[in-house]
């Protein structure tokens, strides 16, 4: 356990006894979100981005003991075990050194050599390697011939021997360390076109190379995908000479007759068994760092577009684009209650402008509608064109902006819409997503399988079950952040809140629909299945407002309340006054000059905890999505041919890539900024300066027409 610990510790620069009382916590089975936010003291204020790497490495560890110990009792069953091997597998910091060290241990299928061997040819391939033997070879491997064993001459017998020392030194994990060492420091990824007359979306890795050590991880994705889809053949270049001199130089020895026979052994292991086996880990090894990297961006990506800053009070029209089967309109009012639904044609091929302008016209003024949420998939630019003439043309006092509607379908024929709205058709269930998401995107986008609200890049080629493990870490580190209204909450919703499964959260609905809205957090308890120790992980994070307690719309815990309450009274106040915006400001005066360490020590609580408590009186129940840029709402529409080069842009950034990020500026397609257009200074990644939902000032340096492309820059 010291050694576990110790490892952790150093991996992520913390302390001994923040990775002990951390392990603990886990073992405890508290969540991340909970330890994260309510047990500051006990990990030193470890942040859940740095809480999350920590289980993933603690898990990971923890299997690769589990996997030492497999190794060990199946080497010792084998009675091959010694004191120097059992070292050598407990030194061992990845499984792949483990699997390393036990590959020549392992029950094989049939191989070569050990068909061989069940010729009884092992006894000549040491007599072989042991190279000691003056007696002419052929003359020796004459007394292995046997009919019954379908060894039929001297040449069958010294063939079958070199495939027992080929394997062997394929086996070897001391040959296999050195190799991989070389290909990592000196070797080449390759492509080539598998058909040069063919056209496709790899054309630049028709003829390419890049040092394995160098090459960036979106290019070991590409490069894949180019792979699985035929485009592209590839392999990787490594030192052959040197690789065979290192092998030849430990296994042959000077003047003997076994020389050229080792030679030509040796060849064959690497080319037959060594190369290929190392070139797929090394490509899986490649592989993983890339996934592992794309979903380290999606999640941050996804992060930020769920924590985007929601526009409330406002009644939406969500408009829904299509063509042939025309363009979808549902009518939110400010709580999200669908009031009413429609269905227009102002696109190709009926192209009914004037109907479609009278119907949502009256639709705006009956409803006094604030923002019309236009989705951005097919046929999304004609249909903003469409509102942009309608609102200047008839002069509605009403904006619009363009809202990412990946998944809306995904959604809209989902078992939980069917369950939401089963009244309404599945083709209007898109537009009602549309407009919600404008109102509250959290509440709406955690009801979508995470790898379809498409911001990611490559998210469908990388392991599928790491990236929904990842992003539903996200999901819960977003919903637990912002906290959740207990009386409004939908279950796919508050089964993102710490503490709470599927089944709990529909039983919390169930209550609350049976029993009015929650008063406080307390009759949580009576929710079926919710135990205390539930109530310890979740309560925190859910909010209830105008209920019986001031202190249920804050993340301040039910743990900490009587602190809490006790602090309020030394500054003359009550929980009551937390509802009272006069009294309000005087309390974050009295807040903002306390003594945290004296009145630490007074309250019985750690200093950490004390500060989010201030924190959290400062400004009861506010939102923290609030701090987030707003959509850009529009009035009039720009065109991709009024674009020029040095135009100055206001856009929202829509992706973040490894190469850049793109950003919706107004036309059809979202533009381009790369990472060299982001700064005057060095960038390492994009992330580092901008993230989903930024609002960004950039110019337009380069225009495709052709392709409707266009570069952006930052460096106005």
């Amino acid at each position: 356990m010291d050694k576990l610990i110790n490892q952790i510790a150093e991996e992520l620069h913390i302390k001994y006894s923040q990775a002990e009382n951390t392990i603990k916590l886990i073992d405890d089975g508290n969540t991340i979100p909970f330890i994260a936010r309510y047990r500051k003291e006990v990990t030193g204020g470890l942040s859940d981005e740095i809480l999350r790497d920590f289980n993933e490495r603690l898990t990971y560890l923890r299997n690769l003991e589990e996997r030492k110990k497999e190794i060990i009792k199946s080497i010792n069953e084998q009675g091959k075990l010694d004191d120097e091997l059992l070292q050598l597998i407990q030194l061992c910091n990845t499984l792949s050194e483990v699997e390393d060290l036990y590959r020549p241990f392992k029950q094989k299928k049939k191989t070569r050599a050990t068909i061989a061997k069940a010729k009884g040819l092992e006894p000549l391939a040491n007599i072989i390697i042991a190279q000691t033997e003056t007696k002419d070879i052929n003359e020796i491997a004459s007394t292995f011939v046997s009919q019954e064993k379908q060894v039929f001459s001297s040449e069958d017998a010294i063939s079958g021997a070199l495939d027992i020392i080929a394997e062997d030194i394929s086996d070897n994990p001391k040959f296999r360390k050195y190799i991989k060492k070389i290909c990592y420091h000196e070797g080449v990824i390759v492509t080539k076109a598998s058909n040069l007359d063919e056209e496709s979306n790899y054309e630049m890795y028709y003829d390419y190379h890049e040092n394995v050590n160098k090459i960036p991880s979106h290019r070991i994705l590409a490069i894949n995908r180019g792979e699985k889809e035929g485009f592209l053949k590839v392999k990787i270049e490594k030192n052959e000479e040197k690789i065979l001199f290192y092998i030849e130089k430990t296994i042959i020895k000077n003047n003997t007759q076994f020389i050229q026979m080792l030679k030509d052994c040796i060849l064959d292991a690497f080319k037959r068994l060594i190369e290929p086996s190392i070139d797929r880990e090394i490509r899986s090894d490649l592989t993983e760092k890339a996934e592992s990297k794309a979903i380290k961006v999606f999640g941050e990506n996804a992060k930020q577009l769920l924590l985007s800053a929601p526009i409330k009070g406002k009644i939406v029209m969500g408009f829904d684009p299509a063509y042939r089967t025309g363009c979808k309109i549902a009518i939110i009012d400010d709580t999200g209650k669908v009031l009413d639904t429609e269905t227009v044609y102002p696109t190709p091929p009926q192209n009914d402008v004037e109907t479609a302008k009278s119907k949502l016209i009256k639709l705006i003024k009956q409803y006094n509608i604030d923002i019309i949420a236009i989705g951005n998939g097919t046929a999304s630019r004609e249909s903003e064109i469409f509102v942009a003439n309608m609102i200047k043309e008839s002069n509605l006092q009403t904006s619009y902006a363009i809202v990412s509607e990946a998944g809306a379908s995904v959604y809209s024929a989902s078992k939980l819409a069917t369950e939401e709205y089963p009244d309404i058709n599945v083709s209007i269930r898109g537009a009602i997503s549309i407009a919600r998401r404008l109102q509250d995107p959290l509440s709406e986008f955690v009801k979508i399988d995470p790898k379809a609200i498409g911001v990611g890049q490559y998210q469908h080629d990388v392991n599928q079950k790491h990236l929904a493990e990842s992003l539903k870490g996200v999901v819960e580190n977003s919903v637990n952040t912002v906290g959740v209204d207990l009386n409004t909450a939908t279950p796919s919703l508050l089964s993102y809140v710490s503490g709470i499964n599927t089944t709990i959260a529909k039983n919390i609905v169930k209550y609350r629909d049976q029993n009015g809205k929650f008063k406080n957090r307390t009759e949580l308890l009576k929710v079926s299945k919710l135990g205390k120790s539930t109530f310890q992980q979740c309560s925190g994070f859910i909010r209830i407002f105008g209920g019986t307690n001031a202190l249920d719309s804050t993340a301040v815990h039910p743990e900490s309340y009587e602190p809490t309450e006790k602090l309020l009274k030394t500054l003359g106040f009550r929980k009551e006054d937390l509802t009272n915006k006069s009294k309000l400001l005087e309390l974050k005066n009295k807040l903002g000059v306390l003594n945290i360490p004296n009145l630490s020590v007074e309250l019985g609580i750690g200093e950490m905890t004390l500060q989010d408590i201030i924190s959290e009186l400062s400004k009861p129940g506010r939102d923290p999505r609030e701090d987030m840029p707003k959509p850009i709402l529009r009035s009039d529409v720009l065109k991709f041919e009024d674009l020029r080069e040095g135009m100055i842009l206001t856009g929202t950034i829509r992706n973040v890539i490894d190469f850049g990020a793109f950003v919706d500026i107004g036309v059809k397609h979202d533009g381009l900024i790369h990472i060299s257009e982001m700064s005057d200074s060095f960038i390492k990644n994009p992330s580092d300066v901008v993230t989903v939902g930024d609002i960004v000032k950039v110019k337009v340096i380069k225009i495709l027409p052709d392709k409707q492309k266009v570069s952006l820059s930052m460096k106005l």
